[in-house]
């Protein structure tokens, strides 16, 4: 029978995988000019009218270009969706596949069309009616329904032969089970938009050369980039994202279910990873589920030699799942021994790593032209350290971007020595986006009433002011002031005489010391303009024991003359010249 159903009217098509040592044989209809994939929906319940006999085959379909009959596409789905319940599925479950494999029914009847015009049928055969012709071609191609099944996912259907090849083992029954439990297991929640921001994070500071299971993980998400929507279908239905998990990955539908993934979701689970992060942690690097659980382990033995990340891995490994690639483990070496030499104390980095993971896979080179940018501006030494420790983001800048945050202050007025001190006590405003952050701060602070002219001296003051938030912070403080009785002039006096007043929080600073003015100091709220220092002192320790002493020997005095002295000065003004005097 095969080889009357060989060249040149049906093609035998052979797949070859490494990983695979018999090639497996399906059959393909003959390529014809026009061939539109057909949609149909066909008529079960009056087909069950029909009384028995033969079956005529309608002419109203093309036969030159290969399009199907509305007859033709309801026949084609009727025998589909009887092939697949002889293969064990329910009457359920094979419409719902035939319903949506149009194109592997289209591909049958073109097999049968084929066949018929060239009377290619041997005797057996010739006899059958057109459904039992579509059923007899169906069973020679090889694949036990997988073609449909896989179509009916959403998969295409070259992509359904390559996947029925590579499962040609599987029976359909207990891998449309296997299926629907690796969806459940990975995809049982949507995909927030944190997962996606989080892979491109990773992706885009890779600098270093990477292992085949990285290099695979990297061809997956450039694949999902390179798709309409980028990264993003991730967070489309479950059955999009996962036919794209799957084409990249088709080995994992080789895996046993119950002796090979769900141990390794146990194992995750049992060493402190939550079940709702453990698919975060499968999609964002995906071979983990080819590892055995003794690879597994050593991997996050070797992952804990981060000492400041020993009790909080968990939280690393959510947060950067490539940590457990042999490339990133390798640089981390290669990271370690630079900062060593570059005379970073070890726990600083440890810190580093800890708060940006990202910073393991950059390679030194990457590293070092950011230390050396940083030397420029003069942080060095413990300087250095700091900055690595609180604020190790600025270390995965691109040079140019950060030199760019450089002339930003230098078109200011700031020269190199004050901007090396910004960054220094304030790291990450050289993280920040100048356009959606830095610039923002200004025009704030400008229309507050702090001009281009007192700009320099505000920032140089307080430079932390261009890191707070500006719509919940710094406007709502300055609300607060102005509910006081004060101008948006005069707030903007305080605050170019004063450059910290508005990072003070209300409820901790701001009001405590406004009522003890008014209510027990018996002073208007206009005495802080002149004074804003004022809210820096500490209501406790320094505002109200002066406060009290001045009180008790009938004593007024501004609010700059009550704090700005230090205590000898203070004492000798107001404590030993009034003993003096009595």
């Amino acid at each position: 029978m095969l080889s009357r159903l060989s060249p040149p009217y049906i093609h035998t098509a052979t797949f070859l995988s490494p990983e695979l040592h018999q090639p497996q044989r399906f059959l393909l209809p003959l390529s014809n000019t026009c061939r539109p994939t057909t949609s149909f929906h066909f008529r079960f319940q009056l087909e069950r009218r029909r009384k028995p006999g033969p079956r005529r085959r309608r002419s109203n379909g093309c036969s030159c270009c290969g399009s199907s009959s509305e007859w033709e596409v309801q026949e084609a789905g009727i025998a589909v969706s009887t092939f697949l319940q002889r293969l064990g599925l329910s009457e359920q479950e094979s419409l719902s596949i035939a319903s949506k494999s149009p194109s592997y029914s289209n591909m049958l009847v073109e097999s049968v069309r084929d066949l018929d015009q060239h009377s290619m049928w041997n005797s057996d055969s010739a006899s059958l009616d057109f459904r039992e012709k579509l059923l007899h071609i169906a069973s020679l191609k090889g694949d036990n329904g997988k073609l449909p099944y896989f179509e009916s996912l959403g998969f295409t259907l070259s992509s359904s032969i390559t996947l029925a090849r590579y499962l040609s083992c599987q029976d359909l029954p207990s891998l449309m089970q296997k299926v629907a439990s690796i969806k459940d297991l990975l995809f049982s929640r949507q995909a927030d938009q944190h997962l996606i921001n989080n892979i491109r994070r990773m992706m885009l500071h890779l600098s270093i050369p990477v292992d085949d299971d990285l290099q695979h993980t990297l061809s997956f998400f450039e694949k999902l980039e390179a798709k309409r929507g980028g990264l993003s279908v991730l967070l489309s239905a479950k059955d999009i994202a996962f036919c794209h998990l799957i084409e990249s990955f088709p080995r994992l539908l080789s895996l046993s279910l119950d002796n090979h993934i769900i141990p390794i979701i146990d194992f995750l689970h049992n060493i402190g990873v939550p079940r709702s992060h453990i698919p975060t942690i499968i999609l964002s690097f995906p071979p983990i589920l080819f590892w055995t659980i003794q690879l597994l382990k050593a991997r996050l033995l070797a992952f804990k030699q981060i000492h400041v990340v020993d009790k909080d891995y968990i939280k690393m490994l959510i947060k950067y799942p490539w940590v457990l690639s042999t490339s990133i483990q390798e640089n981390y070496e290669e990271v370690h021994a630079f900062f060593l030499s570059e005379k970073v104390r070890k726990i600083c980095i440890d810190c580093a790593i800890k708060g940006q993971p990202y910073l393991l896979g950059c390679s030194t080179g990457k590293l070092k032209t950011m230390l050396d940018q940083l030397a420029d501006l003069g942080v060095k030494g413990n300087k250095l350290d700091r900055i690595i420790a609180r604020s190790p983001q600025v270390l995965l800048r691109k040079p140019q971007d950060f030199l760019q945050i450089v002339l930003f202050f230098e078109n200011m007025g700031l020269d190199r020595e004050m901007i090396g001190r910004i960054v220094s006590r304030c790291p990450e405003i050289f993280a920040a986006s100048i356009e959606k952050t830095l610039q923002r701060k200004i025009e704030f602070l400008s229309g507050v009433g702090v001009s281009e002219a007192y700009l320099p001296g505000v920032i140089r003051k307080y430079p932390e002011l261009l890191v707070t938030d500006t719509d919940r912070t710094m406007l709502h403080r300055l609300r607060y002031l102005m509910k006081l009785g004060l101008s948006e002039k005069e707030v903007g006096f305080m605050v170019r005489t004063f450059s910290p007043l508005l990072g003070y929080s209300i409820e901790e600073v701001l009001r405590p010391k406004v009522e003890f003015l008014v209510k027990s100091m018996g002073k208007p709220v206009r005495e802080v303009v002149h004074y804003p220092r004022y809210f820096s002192y500490s209501l406790e320790k320094k505002i109200k024991p002066r406060y009290f002493v001045l009180k008790g020997r009938q004593v007024e005095c501004s609010l700059k003359d009550m704090l700005g002295k230090n205590d000898e000065e203070f004492a000798a003004e107001f404590i030993l010249s009034s003993d003096n005097v009595l």
